[in-house]
């Protein structure tokens, strides 16, 4: 007798990492209808400089949302690789941002135009960042300490390292073409961190697509000693890991500097490697390393910045958000653990009898 048993289509379903991430994004959706329609009002107004741009919640998450979703690239390749996180990427994106305004201001407290190509001083924060990167990756690579451990001289000394180069002075810089970055190219009514965080993801894409990074990733991640048997070199595969972290932070802490057009050393992309972790976690990302989902880790990040503000909509005081956010996010991070996933399909396919066929052999 032979046995065919048909799977449950609902019980495959919660087995796919995406899921959560996109339940999340429904509940969320409808708790917001529910609460407020004008929740998703988008309008068209004018901004400072007196081109029109949109304006709303919504765009509101797409446009803050790109930063996280763009740190949340280069977190889940740490992630898959080493099993641990980064917790430096907040200090880094700071160190990167005061690269920046040191270059375009040439030093002067306030500066009304850039003082240096705006494309130098990005490629140099891009070299700082990843310099941050390379250190981190090191540690953890070389001198095999814990991902978080390792990270945390970074974390501890970021900021006050970002404040040395430019002399703890307070930089601003007014020049408009400086602020594109962060806010808006004139006559284009999306903010343009959107149009940079798609540009990312085409990138990235196209690494994970042409390339067999993605494989030697998980290779690493899943077992070490075995990738090594077969080849690979788990010690660079790590480093380059966090290299490119730093290259996703150095684009984030660019962005943050542009739009603010000032910097607060103490204040800038402050917790951010929390919700970048977070997003990673929500993707369905095991953080002990090994397989992953880019799309997932993205999306992620995209609900992370859209239950943040639905927070702010529904005038939640900022001391008290962090803790109004943490019992939703562990209750996401919960439901989108992999054995969690496997019970809910196991109790989708109790539910469902199987369907058997049978014939003489």
């Amino acid at each position: 007798m032979i046995s065919n048993q048909k799977q449950n289509p609902i019980a495959a379903l919660f087995r796919h990492q995406i899921v959560i991430p996109i339940a999340a994004l429904l509940l969320l959706t409808i708790f917001n209808v529910l609460r407020d329609t004008s929740f998703f009002e988008v309008t068209l107004k004018n901004n400072s400089a007196g081109n029109p741009v949109l304006a709303g919640n919504l765009i509101s998450v797409l446009d803050n949302g790109s930063e996280l979703a763009i740190l949340a690239i280069g977190m889940t390749l740490v992630t898959a690789a080493c099993g641990g996180q980064d917790i430096s990427v907040g200090a880094t994106a700071v160190i990167a941002g005061s690269v920046v305004m040191r270059i375009l201001s040439g030093g002067e407290a306030s500066a009304d135009v850039v003082h240096a190509p705006i494309i130098i001083a990005f490629l140099v924060c891009c070299l700082a960042a990843m310099a941050c990167g390379a250190f981190n990756g090191m540690m953890v690579s070389v001198f095999r300490i814990q991902p978080m451990v390792a990270t945390l001289i970074m974390f501890t000394a970021g900021r006050s390292i970002a404040g040395w180069i430019n002399e703890n002075k307070s930089i601003a810089i007014t020049d408009p073409n400086f602020a594109i970055a962060g806010t808006f190219i004139p006559g284009i009514p999306v903010p343009t961190p959107v149009f940079i965080a798609l540009i990312c993801f085409i990138i990235t894409w196209a690494i994970l697509k042409f390339t067999n990074l993605g494989l030697y990733v998980q290779a690493v991640g899943i077992n070490e000693k075995t990738s090594r048997l077969n080849g690979l070199n788990p010690t660079l595969i790590k480093f380059g890991t966090f290299v490119l972290l730093g290259l996703c932070v150095a684009v984030v802490g660019f962005i943050k500097v542009s739009r603010n057009g000032t910097i607060n050393y103490s204040v800038v992309a402050k917790d951010i490697e929390m919700d970048a972790i977070l997003a990673v976690a929500l993707g369905g990302n095991a953080l002990s390393g090994g397989k992953f989902n880019m799309p997932a880790s993205i999306l992620g990040a995209y609900v992370i910045q859209y239950l943040t503000t639905t927070l702010y909509a529904m005038e939640v005081q900022a001391t008290a958000l962090p803790a109004y956010k943490a019992v939703v996010v562990i209750a996401l991070v919960v439901l989108s653990a992999p054995k969690v996933r496997d019970s809910v399909s196991g109790l989708f396919r109790k539910m469902s009898p199987a369907k058997q066929s049978g014939g003489a052999a």
